[in-house]
């Protein structure tokens, strides 16, 4: 009976680590757009998500690969917050996210914690089919947030960045098909 306790606890302390990602918000559009409430990391990955099962499924990829590295893509920010490439180097960014989300990992029990350490890599190194979807929605979704900021009256010349950084990095031709829509919008 003490396991089962102690297992509970530790797959809870894992679900509100999780769920503080619903008060972490994203840096860049603080930074660029000097936006007071802007979405959170968990805004972010939920729309992610979405896009992620959509295309996935009219793809015939494999949506729940791409849907786990979807939800683990942005966990280790639960704990250090969004760091922007203006604030922390990619390589040092690399670093404490792979240890941040170990850490994390490690209130689930072995099986999993082997199972989404795998995929963490996975979306880490880039190298999968699935991770390269995964990246390029996480731009998409930018893109669309963007979109959706610009409508609303913030700065062209202050959100082109994200446009850009996005158009740099989308390379899926249906993909940049649905980028390209979205700036039309």
């Amino acid at each position: 009976m003490q396991y089962a306790k102690s297992f509970t606890i530790l797959i809870l302390d894992f679900f509100h680590t999780s769920a503080n990602l619903k008060k972490i918000r994203r840096q860049g559009w603080i930074d660029k757009l000097s936006i007071d409430k802007p979405e959170s990391v968990a805004d972010h990955t939920f729309s992610m998500a979405i896009m992620g099962m959509i295309f996935s499924d009219l793809e015939n990829h494999n949506t729940e690969k791409i849907l786990k590295m979807i939800l683990l893509h942005d966990l280790a920010e639960s704990i250090t917050g969004d760091m922007t490439p203006e604030q922390i180097s990619k390589e040092e960014k690399t670093v404490i996210e792979n240890n941040t989300v170990k850490k994390i990992l490690n209130d689930l029990p072995v099986s999993l914690q082997k199972q989404y350490n795998v995929l963490w890599e996975e979306y880490q190194s880039n190298t999968s089919k699935e991770a390269k979807i995964v990246h390029q929605i996480d731009r998409l979704e930018m893109a669309l947030q963007a979109k959706i900021y610009s409508n609303d009256g913030y700065s062209k010349e202050k959100i082109d960045s994200f446009f850009n950084s996005a158009k740099n990095e989308i390379t899926d031709p249906k993909l940049l098909e649905l980028f390209k829509k979205i700036l039309e919008r």
